[in-house]
């Protein structure tokens, strides 16, 4: 007969580790496809605490070269509409662009759904980092495509921005103008000889206010007006009909042009920032309403503060309730003070990671009030937080407490020195786990070590990591009671509800990713 001792014990070994993470410590290797949908969620291609944009880049290239192009397409979908990512799409597309097949034909104008996607995808195939530098039959005909499904308006305010500017891609793919109006504004766009009278309407008011500035506004983007010397009824004009995005980026902008010294109007901006439609057609991240609010400077009327930390209620209106109790681990060490999005020349986010991870905790705690928060960097970091305090203030106490190294055990050795009951654990952290790494390789990392002897007291808890960076590595591998998932919006979430009531794959991330239709 077996030794019985033995085989049961064998049962009960935490999985070895077998990779490193980014800070040397053990880890899990995520599959090609899971680490993919990692990086499609949260790769920003800005400098983090342990990666540089070009090491993140290979990353990903080499991630597409072990996955088919269904994968890929259904990827870049995923992460233009549900992850609302900007420069990670557009590289996949351009990674299909460089493939046979018709992948790339079938999702190309769902992930390019505005001027910006367009020039992103562009300047992305001309850079030659995905092995050309020419957009090639295929890519010149689905950009042409684009430019001729879009309407004169349309085409006129998608000419902001450069490096591509849309002009540049005009003289790229030469469309052929189909009716009089576009052939004036193409050689509007790109500085050739045009027909004044032929130009669309949108184009001729704008003219007109450059030369008139008594006129009223023609609605048209903000950066086209910036550059113009606008007085404070222009300056009104713009706010009244901004966009909620345009709104909450530009709060402080407006209190400097004296936008809220007409109260009415201060009203009806206050209403807009904080309605529940507006928030969600706008895909606003939670964190950009903390970014908001960091912002915009202590002379922003009251008003104003209380609609942004409404919206911000709003915004993560989704958070489940649990039953039973609720631990929150919020890493607060010295790597999640790098900006979320990575530095980037002239667009570093002033949200850092470690502000996103106080921010999910407290949104948690705003639902689950009975919920425990416990921050941590190498040691658990004692913080009393009142759940009745708006998200917005418990994530500002959180994200400002003393930081140190990383150990992602040190919470659930806690709990477990505790003896501690509860039905889910929420991590928030880059998964850079480092203080571990001396111990045995043939060990599991200490994070599953000391989740196994978590589950031995709660048989029926279960475990989410939620990822703010990108990385190819996990410190607890998915499996029926634990959840890998990466993202700022509030489509965390979403996942965590369908994953506490086990409405969720096996594979929940990738399954997502490829039930979407292409």
């Amino acid at each position: 007969m077996a030794h019985a001792q033995l085989f049961r014990s064998a049962a009960r070994r935490t999985a070895p580790a077998n990779a490193r993470n980014e800070a040397g410590g053990k880890a899990y290797a995520r599959s090609a496809r899971q680490a993919l949908a990692q990086y499609a969620a949260t790769g920003c291609f800005g400098t983090t605490f342990y990666a540089t944009p070009m090491a993140q880049l290979d990353k990903v290239i080499e991630l597409c070269n072990q996955v088919p192009d269904d994968f890929i397409a259904r990827t870049a979908v995923y992460a233009r509409q549900r992850a609302y990512m900007k420069d990670m799409p557009a590289l996949l597309l351009a990674v299909l662009a460089g493939r046979q097949g018709d992948a790339l034909d079938r999702v190309f104008d769902r992930v390019c759904d505005n001027g910006k996607m367009l020039r992103g995808f562009v300047q992305i195939v001309r850079s030659g980092v995905t092995g050309r530098r020419s957009l090639g039959t295929r890519p010149k005909r689905l950009v042409t495509r684009w430019l001729e499904q879009q309407t004169d308006a349309t085409l006129f305010r998608a000419s902001v921005g450069n490096d591509p500017s849309l002009a540049d891609v005009i003289k790229m793919v030469h469309p052929t103008p189909s009716t009089a109006s576009r052939r004036a504004l193409f050689g509007y766009l790109v500085g050739r000889p045009y027909d004044p009278q032929a130009l669309p309407e949108l184009v001729k008011a704008y003219e007109a206010y450059k030369a008139d500035q008594t006129q009223d506004l023609p609605n048209v983007p903000f950066q086209m007006l910036t550059s113009l010397p606008l007085d404070t009824k222009a300056w009104r004009q713009i706010a009244r009909s901004a966009k909620w995005q345009m709104t909450r980026m530009n709060l402080a902008t407006f209190a400097r042009h004296g936008v809220f010294e007409d109260r009415a109007l201060t009203k009806q901006i206050a209403a807009r920032l904080s309605d529940r439609e507006e928030i969600r057609q706008a895909k606003a991240f939670p964190y950009q309403l903390m970014v908001a609010h960091a912002h915009a400077g202590k002379d922003l009327p009251h008003e104003l503060r209380e609609a942004l930390h409404d919206a911000m209620e709003h915004a993560v209106s989704n958070v489940p309730r649990i039953n039973g109790h609720v631990y929150v681990l919020p890493d607060v060490s010295g790597s999640m003070h790098s900006p979320v999005t990575g530095h980037r020349k002239g667009g570093t986010s002033a949200v850092r990671c470690v502000d996103v991870a106080a921010l999910v905790a407290a949104a948690i705690l705003r639902s689950n009030r009975q919920a425990t928060v416990m921050p941590f960097h190498d040691r658990v970091q004692p913080c009393a937080i009142e759940p009745r305090d708006s998200i917005l203030t418990n994530a500002k106490r959180l994200a400002s407490l003393p930081s140190g190294g990383t150990d992602c055990s040190a919470p659930l050795r806690e709990l477990n020195r505790r003896k501690a009951k509860g039905n889910l654990v929420i991590f928030v952290s880059d998964n850079q786990s480092w203080i571990d790494r001396d111990r045995g390789w043939n060990s599991g990392t200490a994070v599953l070590t000391q989740w196994d002897e978590y589950r031995r007291l709660n048989p029926k808890a279960k475990l989410v990591c939620i990822d703010v960076q990108p990385s190819p590595t996990i410190q607890a591998p998915d499996r029926a009671d634990i959840l890998n998932v990466g993202g700022f919006s509030d489509a965390v979430f979403t996942m965590i509800d369908a994953f506490v009531h086990d409405r969720m794959h096996p594979d929940h991330w990738v399954h997502e990713i490829e039930r979407i239709s292409i």
